[in-house]
């Protein structure tokens, strides 16, 4: 064996690797749990955890350097080291099982948190009492919509996810009778009127309400609380030429439409959407207080749940602590707004969620064994004194 390979090998298996991963990842959820007044949640998660770097800005410079290992770079290397130390170190003996299906526990553990952050989709159902809807939003990734309006029972939609919008170019979707041409977009920017912003660039839109509109592009706002509004040009050429080129943002409040071949076509930038094969109805609504206070003891979300085909239909409650699983989502309750007549549903898709309660279900059981060998060798040990 090469001394390359020897060294590699004695560096994975070391138990001082383990030590030193263990201090860097403390101190990592120490310097994220500081970051997260300024980042928020979701800032710090994308910046310390799911990231191999956290990177850090040189003052009055702008540019980023790597500052610290991140999450998955400190998790992989602890995933390594595991497993190598099983490989090399531990033999199958019955003495060792509690220790080794321990080990095997916490393996599983971050492998589990892995494919969660790779896996995981949350978003948001915001329903009104009395409301149905069959899709939950994104909470922070956006989609172009078109809308062909023209049917009155249902609408044509195709929708462009906000990585293609980012990429620019241009589109050409079968069920679009003109190509979708991406002239520019920012995913975080303020709009006033012309009339307030002198001296702002010529506009860029031709249709619509953006020739009277300016934009004004804005650093990305890693808050959630907060989130970003995104705007972006869009130009629509059909067989005879340009349509026109529309401004498209959340923060115009309202949808513009385009009339081409006898169809009337919606144009919007909105939260991505999650279309689900069954329906949520929401029939009532309460919202608990402490007496005295209006600090909430407890909200609660009475639904009804009708598939597609009509194959199930009922009535379902949703408390805190209380989630629904269902066709491989997890509705919780999350809040509520309007004065208690709107309910907040955190709608989360986790394939891999029984994952952590195997592992901490093994890692238990391990100690326990371990702790009952070393009991009854003790026991013998003393009876045979």
């Amino acid at each position: 064996m090469s001394d390359f390979i020897r060294q590699s090998r004695d560096f994975f298996v070391s138990i001082r690797l383990t030590v030193v991963l263990l201090i860097m990842s403390m101190i990592l959820v120490f310097a994220a749990t500081l970051a997260q007044v300024e980042l928020g949640v979701w800032g710090v998660q994308q910046k310390y955890f799911h990231s191999f770097f956290v990177m850090q800005e040189i003052p009055h410079t702008g540019i980023t350097v790597p500052a610290f290992p991140g999450g998955y770079l400190i998790g992989g290397l602890l995933l390594i080291n595991l497993l190598a130390a099983h490989i090399y170190r531990f033999k199958l003996e019955w003495r060792k099982s509690g220790i080794q299906l321990t080990h095997a526990g916490l393996i599983l553990l971050l492998v589990g948190e892995l494919l969660t952050g790779l896996l995981a989709e949350e978003s948001l159902m915001r329903i009104d009492e009395g409301q149905t809807k069959h899709y939950s939003e994104s909470y922070r990734q956006y989609e172009l919509a078109l809308l062909d309006l023209t049917n009155p029972s249902y609408n044509e939609v195709v929708a462009i996810p906000e990585t293609v919008l980012a990429e620019t170019g241009t589109i050409q979707h079968p069920q679009l009778p003109f190509k979708v041409k991406i002239k520019d977009y920012f995913p975080n920017a303020s709009l006033q009127r012309r009339s307030q912003a002198p001296g702002t660039p010529a506009a860029r839109a031709t249709a619509g309400i953006g020739p009277s509109i300016a934009v004004i592009p804005l650093p990305l706002n890693p808050k959630e609380s907060e989130g970003n509004l995104p705007a972006t040009f869009v130009e629509l050429a059909g067989t005879e030429g340009s349509l026109g080129t529309w401004l498209v943002s959340p923060a115009l409040g309202q949808p513009q439409t385009v009339v081409y071949q006898g169809h009337t076509w919606e144009i919007t930038l909105r939260l991505r959407r999650y279309y689900q094969t069954h329906t949520v109805k929401l029939l009532n609504f309460t919202h608990e207080k402490y007496a005295g206070t209006d600090i909430p003891k407890n909200f609660a979300s009475r639904i009804q749940l009708t598939t597609d085909n009509q194959s199930e239909d009922r009535e379902v409650l949703i408390y805190m602590n209380n989630p629904l699983r269902y066709a491989g989502l997890t509705y919780y309750q999350a809040g509520f707004e309007n004065n208690d007549r709107t309910s907040i549903l955190q709608v989360v898709r986790n394939p891999n969620w029984i994952l952590p309660y195997i592992a901490c279900l093994m890692m238990g059981l391990g100690l326990l064994i371990q702790f009952g060998i070393h009991l009854v060798n003790f026991s013998r040990q003393r009876s045979a004194a």
